[in-house]
């Protein structure tokens, strides 16, 4: 059961060209800047820098580069619990968590010669946060991420946890099969990472997507980790999990939590040199880029992975202090976390 915990936790070129056409949707509706859709904002094209080379950024955050993009609309705040509930009901629609577990399948991103654990093992969940005592070493993930049958959107928290007045929650436990399942039945796609970024900052190049402060004058502005991570959480921003959308204020375009909450997943794949590729390849600016074409990760080269932003209220500054806009992580796409979902965007045709 160990082995299985830790696999499913652990669970190339660039194009700056025009968007792949597994992002694309072909029955997005068309609309014109001044038509903006119902719960959406207009995103309005333009230049900025991409990335970050400050000190606290990730290597792969780097280097930075100038990016281009066109005008699109974006989801004013995440999806949530019941948006997701409309979507589900309307089409009979399952998620991965909420599917058996495909051994054949699942073997394929695993060491050879693991032996399959009991079937009873396989069934269906997904993974929560639940720590354990005393954790000197913040390398290992597998001390506060446990694998618990039971666990989807429907139950965030596992089998005995439901959404009942979490309705305007963002909703989690979702894969990104599922982010785009939803995307494309609304209309809609998922953010290109650059979007995600560019949207984020809200036309500014700052630490923060508010400033160069975290918390300035000893204001929460978005809903992360206080305290000592990850075993004593103080709420001192009044939320222990996912806040309700809108909990607080929206940025420039008028968006809400670009930044913490929970990790949004983009339609990009994963690559810790994508900001590299992609300067080398843009002579002056690179436009409208959608990601490298395939996926790799080399801690982990077998496991197919797509890119996610914003942080989550499970980052804190002594671990994982992903709430700054360039920042970057990867996640497998057939993993669902409890501190994972999404937006969606739209193009605007003239």
């Amino acid at each position: 059961m160990k082995n299985l915990v830790v696999a499913l936790i652990a669970l190339g070129i660039v194009s700056c060209s025009s968007r792949e056409s597994n992002q694309s949707n072909t029955n997005t509706e068309k609309r014109t800047e001044s038509e903006v859709p119902a719960g959406m904002v207009y995103i309005p094209g333009g230049t900025f820098t991409m990335g970050s080379e400050d000190r606290e950024a990730n290597p792969t955050e780097g280097p930075e580069f100038a990016v281009e993009l066109s005008g699109f609309y974006m989801d004013v705040h995440e999806v949530t619990n019941a948006e997701f509930q409309v979507f589900v009901e309307a089409t009979g629609y399952k998620t991965i968590a909420e599917r058996p577990i495909d051994w054949e399948e699942m073997k394929k991103q695993l060491p050879a010669g693991m032996e399959k654990p009991a079937d009873s093992v396989l069934s269906p969940g997904s993974l929560i946060f639940s720590p354990q005592p005393n954790i000197a070493n913040l390398n290992d993930y597998s001390q506060w991420w446990a694998w618990l049958i039971g666990s989807d959107w429907r139950h965030p928290y596992g089998p005995d946890s439901d959404i009942t007045g979490k309705e305007n929650h963002p909703v989690v436990h979702i894969a990104h099969e599922d982010a785009k399942a939803y995307a494309q039945w609304a209309g809609k796609r998922l953010p290109t990472e650059a979007e995600w970024e560019y949207a984020s900052r809200g036309g500014m190049h700052q630490s923060f997507a508010w400033g160069e402060e975290l918390t300035p004058e000893g204001q929460f502005l978005a809903n992360f980790f206080q305290g000592t991570f990850p075993g004593e959480n103080t709420i001192e921003d009044g939320f222990e999990k996912t806040a309700p959308v809108k909990s607080y204020a929206p940025n420039a375009y008028g968006l809400y939590d670009m930044i913490g909450n929970v990790w949004e997943w983009t339609g990009d794949w994963y690559r810790p040199d994508s900001h590299f590729q992609n300067k080398q390849k843009a002579i002056t600016v690179c436009r409208n880029p959608t990601g490298p074409e395939s996926s790799y990760d080399p801690q982990e080269p077998k496991v197919p992975k797509r890119v996610i932003k914003g942080g989550s209220y499970l980052c804190s500054d002594q671990y994982c202090s992903n709430y700054r806009p360039s920042a970057r992580m990867a996640t497998a796409i057939d993993s669902g976390q409890e501190h994972l979902g999404f937006r969606c965007v739209q193009d605007v045709i003239n």
